[in-house]
């Protein structure tokens, strides 16, 4: 194993910086959280000393921990909670609150009323009629307007107080986790010894420092997480936030839709799918992305035309692209090394080789609280148990990247034209669950449109547990669907082979 640890360290740690395009003197380290604010955490910094990088990780957790406390919507004890308990009385409260709901009365004037605060009563309406499976009646979407257009607080800047001002249902959603984000980014950025950073909660990512970051636009219609993206950026000191209707919202009958609500009309956003915003300010950039799913293109760039240095891509429920003037001045093309890159290219050549495709589905287990990330590797072997493909390969710490002793001892040498440590803007995800697309590629680009394979599943803990799962998968072009065995480290499994949608 010795032999092997001298190729391997070099590979990963080309792996860690490859996102970092400017020198740095600092070293690179990554830190994986599952169930912060309900998704994903992801902390990338530039530090002098493993210890500064340590200390900026329990800065960033404390502050999201800090932030939370006073703006949680579904902590009972929460300050907003405790607050929305009052009625028709000025109550004291912390700056942080004071300046979110600041924040929301700026963005519902400058929506003109989409975003709003108060469209928890339209979301209360839609999950009350999913229930039933019919949609909402009209005259309870009619009551639902009435009710989101009148005032829910009233402000006093000189005595820092909100008088709340109705009983009805209030959500600090929108741009509340980029709030969030943006001021960890900055207490991350005050520690001693940091030099760069990245932030990315639930697909929201916030870049400060020297670090010129790679970031894919995941594509909506293409969820896993190895898809190839829409877009693929290069930003330095920008703030990135995607919303769309693909991971949450109401099926009703044979309809999907989406759980971002316009307040105007009560009714759900369908016609946009996914917008991303590249802004200065994480606020700026969540706010947008919401309201962009909601306005009309045109009113999106009008919008967009206010704020100063804003840039975006949305698209479509037929698929079409709108982006900014700036846009493709943040665009790269993908690294000719990259698995993406292998997809992309295989796939434009031989459109018939990709009319099936296998999904990996699986769901890590939550633990009470926030917990970190084990470490986690997908792959394939062939009947003779020959290296196919590495799918997905996710570390924190080349030290015990051997932990993943199965892949390990097989697959390290692949890893060398792969990169699994990019960062990636997406709707919100759900904490611990994932899926990996496999198109029987293999790690050179050739296509396996037959025969029986092997798709494992390895997940290690730190000093902790493991766990290997493996099934047999036969591409015979017939559907099927595996369940796979529970268990320590992994809640829930599947292996789907089937057939390409829109083919």
């Amino acid at each position: 194993m010795k032999l092997f640890l001298f190729p391997i360290l070099g590979v990963v740690m080309l792996l860690l910086i490859s996102s970092a395009e400017k020198p740095t003197k600092s070293d690179i380290y990554v830190y994986n959280y599952e169930n912060v604010l309900g998704t994903s955490f992801t902390l990338k910094v530039a530090a002098e000393t493993k210890e500064d990088a340590g200390n900026a990780e329990q800065i960033a957790l404390k502050e999201i921990d800090r932030l939370a406390d006073i703006l949680s919507t579904y902590d009972p004890q929460s300050e907003f909670s405790l607050w929305q308990n009052t009625l028709n009385t000025d109550v004291p409260i912390s700056p942080e609150l004071f300046e979110v709901l600041s924040l929301f009365e700026l963005w519902e004037s400058k929506t003109d009323g989409a975003l709003n605060a108060a469209a928890a009563i339209a979301t209360a309406l839609w999950k009350k009629a999913a229930g039933k499976n019919v949609l909402p009646d009209p005259e309870e979407i009619s009551v639902a307007v009435s009710a989101m257009e009148r005032a829910h607080w009233e402000l006093n800047d000189e005595k820092q107080t909100a008088r709340h001002l109705s009983t009805d249902p209030l959500v600090l959603n929108s741009f509340v986790k980029s709030y969030i984000i943006n001021k960890a980014s900055d207490e991350v950025m005050n520690a001693p010894g940091i030099t760069s950073s990245i932030l990315n909660i639930g697909g929201d990512i916030v870049a400060a420092g020297e670090i010129l970051e790679t970031i894919r636009v995941a594509d909506p219609k293409a969820d896993a997480e190895n898809d190839v993206p829409v877009s693929i950026l290069q930003v330095s000191e920008r703030a990135v936030a995607t919303s769309g209707n693909y991971r949450r919202g109401f099926r009703i009958g044979d309809e999907w839709f989406s759980h971002i609500l316009d307040a105007r009309t009560a009714t759900p956003a369908q016609e946009i799918i996914s917008a991303t915003v590249v802004a200065d300010r994480a606020t700026d950039a969540g706010a947008l992305a919401t309201a962009f799913n909601i306005l009309s293109p045109e009113e999106s760039e009008a919008l967009a035309r206010q704020i100063t240095d804003v840039e975006y891509l949305i698209i479509t429920r037929s698929g079409q692209r709108i982006s900014s003037g700036g846009w493709e001045k943040l665009e790269v093309k993908p690294n000719e090394k990259d698995t993406n890159s292998i997809i992309r290219k295989e796939v434009e050549s031989n459109e018939a080789a990709a009319d099936f495709e296998v999904d990996i589905e699986f769901e890590l287990t939550r633990f009470q609280g926030r917990s970190l990330r084990p470490y986690v590797a997908v792959w394939v072997e062939n009947e003779n148990m020959e290296p196919v493909r590495t799918l997905a390969l996710w570390f924190n710490n080349y030290r015990w990247l051997p932990d993943l002793r199965k892949w390990y001892s097989k697959h390290y040498e692949m890893t060398q034209q792969y990169d699994f440590m990019g960062s990636i803007t997406s709707a919100t995800r759900s904490a611990g669950k994932y899926t990996i697309k496999w198109d029987g590629l293999d790690h050179q680009g050739k296509h396996h449109k037959s025969g029986k394979f092997t798709v494992y599943i390895e997940v290690s803990r730190e000093h902790g547990t493991y766990q290997l799962i493996k099934s047999e998968i036969d591409l015979n072009r017939k559907p099927q669907r595996i369940d796979l065995p529970a268990g320590v480290e992994i809640a829930s499994a599947a292996i789907d082979y089937h057939k390409v949608a829109n083919k």
